[in-house]
């Protein structure tokens, strides 16, 4: 098991209400406790609720909230998590059309492109430099921060945010 702790936040976008209890249980069969979530309104995409959750818990614990939240489809969320020893920090993207997207981030929450992920970019653009631009925007994940870019907010209100711990 692993003890290294860290800590992120999850925004979910948009959701049907009726997601809502859900993205609770998912929330919880992760950190191993409960979840209270205060939903709002999210006027960029009527007829949906949106929410932010910071976390606290064990090194992997992003994955584990993306790998859970895709499961459910039809909701927009992302999830970062802060380096930690041995890991580097990342986020998460989900959209119902795109699917789910990882990218590592820096300190300042840019996402890095190793040198792997470029040689084959270069690879697949055999030459073509549009095609070489194509490759660099999927590997920043340009088409999820297009799609999602709408329903973030640029403040968060304290009373928006709840906090989840992992136990153990």
């Amino acid at each position: 098991m692993n003890t290294t702790s860290t800590r992120g936040v999850l925004h979910v976008h948009a959701t049907p209400q009726a997601l809502c209890p859900h993205i609770r249980w998912a929330l919880e069969s992760v950190a191993g406790r409960s979840a209270d979530l205060e939903w709002y309104p999210q006027e960029a995409l009527p007829g949906t609720v949106r929410t932010t959750l910071e976390w606290h818990g064990p090194q992997g614990t992003g994955a584990l909230l993306a790998s859970a939240l895709q499961r459910l489809r039809n909701l927009r969320f992302e999830v970062t998590e802060e380096a930690s020893p041995g890991a580097d920090a990342g986020r998460w993207a989900y959209t119902p059309e795109l699917g789910i997207f990882y990218g590592m981030t820096d300190s300042l929450g840019n996402t890095v492109i190793t040198e792997d992920r470029v040689r084959y970019a270069y690879e697949m653009a055999k030459g073509d430099p549009a095609a070489l631009l194509g490759q660099f925007s999927l590997a920043l994940g340009e088409a999820w921060d297009t799609e999602l870019e709408p329903l973030r907010e640029t403040t968060i209100t304290p009373s928006n945010v709840r906090f989840l711990h992992r136990v153990g």
